[in-house]
């Protein structure tokens, strides 16, 4: 069994393997940028190193930093949790060269499934049918303008290693295509390190079904349940629920075997996910995911299989604990899970809200469970993903699962931020999603959030009443982090929550305070500028783009207030924004 185990990742997904690991009484190792210091994950993990930087491509993506944190900590085993390198055969084999263990797949299916172009080949191979769409890269606009006219529009352009949504923009026609191929690839190579694209047809209703599989290294694989994702916007899931409810009599069996054939075709082993489009009984081949998926509690919870446990004994080259009768037979009732993010859904537009958590309260009860990456007085940064936490709720049944889900949410408590927690609630309420005529479309092209507004921003509140406090702060030595306890005046350490926890802007009053109609073009989210579409003198109509911003892993697309000529632009490309910052102004 393993000893020490590095967790090569941040918020709720670290948090989830610390907790596992420490079960199973194996010692963790948190890693953490300068705006992570002190995180949840490092406040819980047994050591701590410092990465250095603030970005992602700064910090957790540094193969260099996370190496030497390897070495000294001496562990010999690498979480890679989801996003970030978790996909990225390179620093597995990396990982696997220092004579670690790498908690994934080995990295020859990494390559063939991890990257999307070549998993649909081995999809074939194994037998799947899959989505019309490219078997190579695509390397220019014109290829992808080429399959448009030839398969119909729109289609959808994808990042070749990724997923989660990130670098994948639908096209509706040619002229579109130059842009959004542009915008894919800088939020592929933003979020994944690579920037290579491919293109499909895009289904008019589909839902989004997946399969949960785990692999050992002795040939066997089970897959464990499906999943329905199809409550989504902008490509990214919203709620999720297991197993995947509607479905006709064999076709979950038939999705459970297609996976487990695709899988076996590459030699995979460890957890994964294979994801479908299902669209008038039928479905396709969509891609694999070569890592935990963020949905894998709701099939925990109507299993009892710890997902992580079993991913830490398949790389301490264990065989599995269940065989696959066994597994179907131990599920029992309905699961849904909930992603709490740091956005406003007001008008449907979730815009990322950054800032810190004045107060975070998360629901309890029977069939209960939050999963997550923050605490009351943490901090969202605009540099990561902007997921607080998971609530997963279970059921006897879907009814069931639904109604104490949409209680569990009038309870939960987040004050300093906006969060999709009300958008959460429209969509489990809607005959649509009851019925399940929901599609991956459905959030954005007809659930009505017109009547939704962000909470009011808090301010963190001060105890005078002590005269000294305790207070524990961080120092680093040679890199590794340390607590240290000390008690000062309670009047500094008030001064020192002020400084570092100054309220930032919400979405909403970012918005509020742009100027509607003014001419004064403001940015309604902390970021940065990756491009600027309007020139000085430029005459532009009301609602036309004039800069994209890049915040929490997404680009957004900032419109123009009013009709008119611009006359001043008051940013650069690569420049940082705050919360109501005057880009743009138009006379």
């Amino acid at each position: 069994m393993l000893k020490k185990i590095l967790i090569a990742n941040r918020g709720e997904i670290a948090v989830r393997v610390i907790r596992a690991a420490r079960e199973m009484g194996i010692a963790t190792v948190a890693v953490y940028s300068e705006l992570d210091r002190n995180a949840l994950h490092v406040r819980l993990a047994d050591e701590a190193y410092a990465l250095g930087g603030q970005t992602a491509a700064e910090s957790y993506l540094n193969t260099d930093a996370i190496l030497n944190a390897i070495k000294q900590s001496g562990a010999d085993a690498v979480h890679p949790g989801y996003g970030f390198f978790s996909e990225n055969a390179d620093f597995a084999q990396a990982i696997t060269d220092l004579g670690v263990a790498f908690i994934g797949p080995p990295p020859a299916a990494i390559v063939e499934m991890g990257e999307k172009v070549s998993s649909r080949k081995a999809a074939l191979r194994g037998g799947a049918p899959i989505v019309p769409g490219t078997t190579e890269f695509a390397t220019s606009a014109k290829e992808i303008q080429d399959f448009g006219n030839a398969n119909g529009w729109p289609v959808v352009i994808k990042a070749a290693f990724g997923g989660g949504g990130r670098g994948m923009k639908v096209v509706h026609s040619a002229d579109q295509v130059q842009e959004a191929m542009e915008s894919a690839q800088r939020e592929a190579k933003n979020f994944f390190g690579r920037d290579e694209i491919y293109v499909e047809r895009y289904l008019t209703w589909p839902r989004h079904i997946e399969v949960q599989l785990v692999g050992d290294q002795h040939g066997n694989v089970v897959w464990i349940s499906t999943r329905d994702c199809s409550a989504q916007r902008r490509h990214q899931k919203l709620i999720e629920e297991a197993p995947a409810p509607g479905l006709p009599d064999g076709v979950e069996e038939a999705m459970g075997a297609a996976a487990v054939k695709a899988a076996k075709a590459v030699g995979y082993y460890n957890a994964g996910t294979v994801e479908f489009i299902y669209q008038d009984n039928e479905f396709f081949f969509l891609e694999m995911n070569t890592r935990l998926q963020v949905e894998h509690p709701v099939t925990e919870v109507i299993t009892g299989i710890d997902l992580v446990e079993w991913q830490i004994r398949v790389a301490s080259g264990e065989k599995l604990p269940m065989t696959q009768k066994q597994v179907l037979a131990a599920r029992r009732g309905h699961a849904i899970e909930v992603r709490i993010n740091a956005e406003n859904p007001a008008g449907g537009k979730f815009l990322p809200s950054p800032g810190p958590i004045v107060k975070l309260v998360a629901p309890s009860g029977f069939g209960v469970r939050f999963d997550g990456g923050y605490e009351t007085g943490d901090t969202i940064s605009q540099y990561y993903d902007n997921l607080v936490g998971k609530l997963i709720v279970w059921g006897k049944d879907r009814p069931t699962a639904i109604a104490r889900t949409i209680c569990a949410l009038n309870e939960m408590v987040v004050e300093g931020i906006a969060t999709t927690i009300p958008a959460d609630i429209a969509i489990l309420q809607h005959p649509d999603f009851h019925a399940v005529t929901h599609s991956t479309k459905w959030v954005e092209e007809t659930l009505d959030l017109s009547g939704i507004g962000a909470p009011p921003a808090s301010a963190p509140t001060d105890n005078d009443d002590a005269p000294m406090v305790e207070r524990t702060t961080t120092v680093e030595v040679n890199g590794r982090r340390f607590n240290v306890k000390l008690w000062v005046p309670e009047s500094a350490a008030t001064t020192t929550v002020a400084k570092s926890k100054k309220p930032v802007r919400s979405a909403a009053a970012a918005s509020a305070g742009a100027g509607g109609g003014s001419g004064k073009v403001s940015v309604p989210m902390q970021g940065t500028i990756v491009k600027i579409l309007v020139e000085v003198g430029q005459a532009i109509e009301a609602g036309q783009t004039v800069v994209v911003l890049e915040a929490m892993k997404m680009e957004n697309q900032i419109e123009a207030t009013k009709t008119g000529k611009v006359t001043a632009i008051n940013v650069t490309v690569g420049a940082t924004v705050g919360a109501g910052d005057v880009v743009v102004v138009i006379e």
